[in-house]
């Protein structure tokens, strides 16, 4: 990147971090109309489902599952006050979601309109998956599933990642009705293995879908909703879908795949459109390799010619857990190797795991993280706030593991939210 008249001296945001929580602090940032350089790529984002969780485990030994996300944070409020979560208010959390998915929306990725509870959405493996934020191309499922109406579920032959015969054969003992069916995918009749974002690809076009509906229809028997694979559709998944369901007279639904799936490149681009439009400036390529702060932060860049130093008024910390090398695990600790900054974690390494690998309460190590005070500008060796426009976000957090307690867009948006809040005061008073 080269400075140009357009791009300013001293940034007023870094984010350091393109996954979930670094979109949405980024998003966030630039509704607030902050100026905002985001560093870093969102591959992960291909590993998402689609949905938006929020809370909906808690505790996780007893696997209590909640139906209202909210009453489920008000229970982390009251038994675990460090868990990031227990510092983000309804009214907050509320307001992260309701921005997150406008954006989604404008950038042709629609949602369901939120309420206050969790729905069961079916998945590929035939479980109910508790969540909050659904795709619209999803939601007609979570209906079906609730009512167990007479239900058809499609599949295409050569795409190995998804049977719906395999799902009928997990839940249809409690869901009368549900049954299956196997196409060819037109046009690939010849092909012994199918890819689910080709498939999504080759459905925007006109003529094939008119062919996939054309052998549908003889199929749907008495079927009051039809369930398919993601892959109705990539960029434009909800014209795709509104397609399907018109032909074919019933609620159509998508079942979310196993990653890296349709949804997550969904989900991926939609926000990589919605942070552009806003003005947010990206090194996709960039990466932090170290950083001095005095009254700006000046953060040093590797991944990109020449390499070069850039400046920023409030830094976010948004670069994830282990697979996205946020927390980096040596043969005896755990490091933050951004910033170097102090990690919380089991005392020794043989405590990062339950001898029993299933444990129901999980394992040690899923709780480690970086400790922050009550906006997330994470401490230093001292237990102090390391600079006062630093903060982290999203699953690098200690205190928390989103997996079990089925709370990742939860801590991501959340968190964010709140950090954007604490920076915009910041600035303000400055």
């Amino acid at each position: 990147m080269t400075q140009t008249q357009t791009e300013p001296k001293v940034w007023d945001v870094a984010v350091v971090g393109a996954g979930m929580a670094g979109m949405a602090t980024a998003l966030f940032a630039a509704e607030q109309g902050l100026s905002v350089l985001q560093i870093g790529n969102g591959g992960g984002l291909l590993f998402a489902s689609g949905l938006l969780d929020l809370l909906a485990v808690h505790p996780i030994a007893s696997r209590r599952l909640w139906g209202s996300p909210f009453d489920a944070l008000a229970a982390i409020r009251r038994d675990q006050p460090d868990h990031p979560l227990a510092r983000v208010d309804d009214a907050t959390m509320r307001a992260a979601y309701e921005s997150f998915t406008s954006a989604l929306g404008a950038a042709g990725l629609a949602y369901a309109p939120l309420d206050d509870r969790n729905h069961l959405v079916l998945t590929s493996l035939g479980t109910a998956k508790p969540t909050y934020g659904v795709p619209r191309t999803m939601a007609a499922g979570v209906a079906a599933m609730a009512e167990r109406v007479p239900c058809l579920l499609l599949d295409f032959r050569g795409l190995r990642e998804f049977s719906a015969r395999q799902i009928v054969a997990t839940v249809g003992d409690t869901w009368p009705g549900l049954r299956s069916a196997r196409i060819e995918f037109p046009g690939a009749e010849a092909s012994s293995e199918l890819y689910a974002a080709h498939l999504a690809r080759a459905l925007e076009s006109h003529e094939t879908r008119d062919k996939t509906i054309a052998l549908v229809k003889p199929l749907l028997g008495d079927a009051r909703a039809v369930g398919f694979p993601a892959v109705l559709g990539l960029g434009c998944s909800g014209v795709v879908h509104a397609a399907f369901q018109a032909a074919l007279g019933v609620p159509v639904f998508e079942i979310p795949t196993m990653p890296t799936s349709v949804p997550g490149l969904r989900l991926m681009d939609a926000l990589e459109h919605a942070v552009v439009a806003r003005g947010v400036h990206r090194l996709l390529r960039g990466n932090v390799t170290s950083a001095a702060f005095d009254d700006t932060a000046v953060l040093s860049l590797g991944g990109v010619p020449g390499g070069e130093t850039v400046s920023a008024r409030a830094v976010v910390l948004a670069t994830g857990r282990f697979t996205g090398r946020g927390l980096v695990a040596g043969q005896q600790r755990i490091t933050e190797p951004v910033l170097g900054l102090p990690v919380q974690q089991p005392a020794s390494r043989e405590t990062w795991h339950s001898r029993d690998f299933l444990d129901p309460a999980g394992h040690e190590v899923n709780r480690a993280g970086l400790r922050t005070d009550s906006v997330f500008r994470p401490f230093d060796a001292t237990g102090r706030p390391a600079w006062p426009g630093l903060f982290a976000v999203g699953s690098i957090l200690a205190g928390q593991d989103w997996m079990r307690e089925k709370c990742g867009a939860g801590i991501a948006l959340g968190t964010a939210r709140v950090a954007v809040d604490q920076i915009v005061r910041q600035l303000g008073a400055r």
